[in-house]
């Protein structure tokens, strides 16, 4: 099977072509158009990127098709993110995918966003293959999930108010760092001393707690808020003291040792439980190396494998919709004619149950 996958949930244009079995797949071709005006807003602007997405969306499948050397009668399927995401920018994708597919007798297979972002690391690290745990963390999700099989995902914790990537952002504003803060930080984060020696600033790891049992409500619950509070504070203290330019690469330490800290722990915790052994980190914060050392460092102990797509397949993009959609294809499912983007819905199959 063959699909064509289309992304525009947020601020990239994206198109890719992968075709296979979820057992064996091959990514043809690529293609990520990024709206970097954004940048001078310091965030997303909806309108913005919905504007940005008609403008790219003709190219960028037209080039995802001439970089595999494929034209649309080669497709069996149309793949397209319908959620989660701005609505106005899932409406450019949603209407093209319809109008294309219609317009040459293909099925369209709705797919939604974060089951995209599970199937990403499967396109280059075949053995990322449930049964998994699965941590999604991005500017606008961080969930937790136990995955036996494809299709079935079973929420175990997620986070209560900021998502990981939304408090790398408003940090890196605090910093004076750039729109998105995730590298930035990463950055500037490397700069600072090890926190051996006493050179980083220490916050409290967010609902961590010695003595937790799994039946506490907060076991596997994420909070940032707090944590991004306390770097306010900080990054105040510091200004009044007039020494935050010495300072700047200690604070961005000490939040990001305190967000790695507490995902690495939070994921410990769910792969204890379910007895798994690999654990596959999906959305752009994933690509943030220092958590990939410390995911993997805390599970070699227990002979665990942890896989993290690389930064292309960690962001947004249309080749884990492809992936994702060759999946939900080969289950026969797709859209209804009436079919139309939703902000908000939960991923298909997701179930909750006693820990």
């Amino acid at each position: 099977m063959r699909v064509l996958g289309i992304e525009t949930s947020c601020d990239e244009t994206s198109a890719a072509i992968v075709s296979g079995t979820p057992d064996d797949m091959q990514l043809e071709s690529l293609v990520i158009l990024s709206q970097d005006v954004h940048r001078l807003f310091g965030g997303v602007v909806p309108e913005i990127a919905s504007r940005q997405h008609l403008v790219g969306i003709v190219p960028a499948v037209n080039a995802a098709l001439h970089d595999a050397q494929r034209a649309l009668g080669d497709l069996d399927a149309i793949a397209v993110t319908h959620a989660p995401g701005l609505v106005g920018a899932l409406l450019v994708g949603t209407s093209y995918a319809k109008t294309l597919a219609f317009s040459h007798g293909l099925p369209v297979v709705p797919v939604h966003h974060l089951e995209g972002h599970l199937f990403a690391t499967l396109l280059e690290q075949p053995e990322a293959k449930p049964p998994f745990t699965a941590l999604l963390v991005s500017g606008g999700h961080t969930l937790l999930l136990d995955v036996p099989e494809w299709g079935r995902y079973q929420l175990l914790g997620q986070t209560r108010d900021d998502a990981v990537g939304e408090a790398f952002d408003k940090v890196a504003k605090l910093l004076g760092l750039p729109y998105p803060g995730g590298r930035p930080v990463e950055l500037l984060a490397a700069t600072a001393e090890s926190p051996e020696h006493g050179h980083a600033h220490y916050f409290a790891r967010p609902m961590l707690r010695r003595r937790a049992v799994v039946t506490d409500d907060d076991y596997f619950d994420c909070s940032f808020s707090g944590l991004k509070t306390a770097v306010l504070y900080a990054v105040r203290r510091a200004e009044a003291a007039g020494d935050i330019e010495q300072q700047r690469a200690s604070i961005a330490r000490g939040f990001q040792d305190a967000v790695i800290d507490t995902l690495v722990e939070k994921v410990y915790r769910a792969a204890k439980l379910r007895r798994r052994s690999r654990v596959v980190l999906g959305g752009g914060v994933a690509c943030n190396g220092a958590l990939q050392q410390a995911m993997r460092e805390r599970f070699a102990g227990r002979n665990g494998v942890v896989f993290a797509p690389t930064p292309r397949l960690a962001t947004d993009n249309a080749a884990m919709i492809a992936a994702a959609g060759l999946f939900r294809a080969l289950q026969g499912e797709h859209a209804a004619p009436d079919m139309t983007a939703t902000a908000s819905l939960p991923i298909p199959g997701i179930f909750s149950g006693k820990f």
